[in-house]
């Protein structure tokens, strides 16, 4: 069952789009839950569009909630709207009071590509209460800190990303762009090293995709703070082909085995 709707978010104070793929059977036993993110460019209903989601969801006992953030990068933005404030702490009260889902950490994942890649490891490693599964693809997971480092400035900034990216990390961070620990998912790993409260943790990255590098570093930094962590890479781009795949495989990961 598919669900294209809106709803009134307080922390958002206006309507928000919202999509969700719930079982076609009923059952007495709560549902696992998945928050599927999109990218920079997207929208609520990209997975159920443009790939086999549904197809997949076959598979599983869960509900899979589809928030939409606009370019916010999943973050309460300094000019702009509480968006991580709306995903990790009001979205899951209202999933809650309208579906029968588990409240086990264990049963809570969340997922995202490219820009929601880099909201489900932000939302995940902040909160590690609620989700007891992390996976993220083709994430820009290296990108705030040294890329702000490297740019030395707004100006830099600009030549190097253009100043369609510019506006957009001066509406979430600020004008001069600083750099801020709660928004850096290195940093955010580096405070649960021998804490993870068992966030098990897939990230999957094509080799022909720019951020490719980056997210094999990134997997080496989660598995020297000794994380629960598989790390998967294949031919593939930063396309919805490559997101694809990796959301079956993710989806294997969190799932198999679980009855």
């Amino acid at each position: 069952m598919i669900l294209r709707g809106n709803l009134f978010s307080q922390k958002l104070e206006m309507e928000t789009s919202i999509t969700i793929l719930a079982p076609d059977h009923q059952s007495n036993q709560p549902h696992r839950i998945v928050y599927l993110l999109h990218g920079l460019c997207g929208r609520s209903g990209d997975w159920i569009d443009y790939t086999m989601l549904p197809n997949y969801a076959g598979a599983y006992n869960t509900i899979f909630i589809m928030p939409e953030v606009a370019r916010s990068f999943y973050s309460d933005m300094k000019f702009g709207l509480n968006y991580f404030s709306y995903i990790t702490d009001e979205l899951p009260q209202i999933c809650r009071s309208n579906f029968n889902l588990s409240g086990d950490r264990e049963n809570t994942a969340i997922i995202g590509a490219s820009m929601g890649g880099y909201g489900a490891l932000k939302c995940a490693l902040s909160r590690t209460d609620l989700y007891g599964m992390c996976c993220s693809f083709s994430a820009p997971c290296l990108f705030l800190k040294e890329d702000l480092q490297r740019s030395e400035g707004v100006l830099n900034f600009k030549e190097l990303y253009g100043e369609s990216l510019l506006r957009d990390f001066q509406a979430v961070f600020g004008e001069n762009i600083p750099w801020s620990p709660k928004d850096d998912v290195v940093e955010l790993a580096g405070r649960k090293k021998g804490n993870a409260e068992k966030l098990k943790v897939y990230l999957a990255c094509g080799t022909d995709d720019y951020l490719y590098h980056d997210n094999l570093r990134y997997s080496y930094i989660l598995k020297d703070l000794q994380f629960d962590i598989n790390f998967e890479e294949w031919k593939g781009n930063h396309n919805w082909y490559f997101f694809d795949e990796a959301l079956k495989r993710s989806l294997d990961f969190c799932f198999s085995g679980k009855p």
